[in-house]
C-alpha cells in the first residue's frame, strides 16, 4: 500500500511541472539579428521588421499558460533582455477572435548551433503540449 502511494505521489509531481525549454542556450541578440521572419513547426511565419512592426501569419502563439493559438495579423514588437538573454513581445493592432487580447506571452531567445530560436510555453503542463517554437538561421 506504502508502495503504491508513493507512485501515484511521485507521478502526481512529474505530472506538475512545465514542459523544459526547447534544446538551445539562451541568448542576447541585437535588433538587427531579431529583425528577420520565424518559422514554426506548422509553417507559421513571424517577420518582424527593423522599424518596429511584425506581420504575422498563422503562428504560434501564447496568451496563456494553458492556451496556445495561432495568430495573423500586423502589429509593433519590443526587444527587453538581461546580460544573457533576449525577450520579444509582440502586440497585435487587433486583439485575437478567441480571446479578445492583443499582447501574448512574449517570446525568449536562445541559440543552438547555426540556429536562433524564439519560443514561449504553451499548454496545460499535465497534457504535454508542445511549446511554440520560432525559428530562424543565425547570422
Amino acid at each position: 500500500m506504502t508502495l503504491l502511494a508513493m507512485a501515484v505521489a511521485l507521478t502526481a509531481c512529474g505530472r506538475l511541472t512545465v514542459m523544459p525549454p526547447p534544446e538551445g542556450e539562451p541568448v542576447a541578440l541585437t535588433p538587427a539579428e531579431l529583425a528577420a521572419t520565424w518559422t514554426d513547426a506548422d509553417g507559421g511565419t513571424l517577420t518582424l521588421k527593423p522599424d518596429g512592426t511584425f506581420i504575422a501569419d498563422k503562428v504560434c502563439i501564447a496568451y496563456r499558460w494553458d492556451e496556445g493559438l495561432t495568430g495573423s495579423g500586423t502589429g509593433t514588437w519590443e526587444q527587453g533582455s538581461n546580460k544573457k538573454q533576449s525577450f520579444v513581445g509582440v502586440t497585435f493592432d487587433v486583439a485575437h477572435p478567441e480571446t479578445g487580447e492583443r499582447e501574448p506571452d512574449s517570446y525568449e531567445a536562445l541559440r543552438r548551433g547555426k540556429v536562433l530560436k524564439l519560443w514561449a510555453a504553451v499548454g496545460d503542463p499535465d497534457n504535454d503540449y508542445p511549446n511554440c517554437v520560432l525559428t530562424s538561421p543565425a547570422s
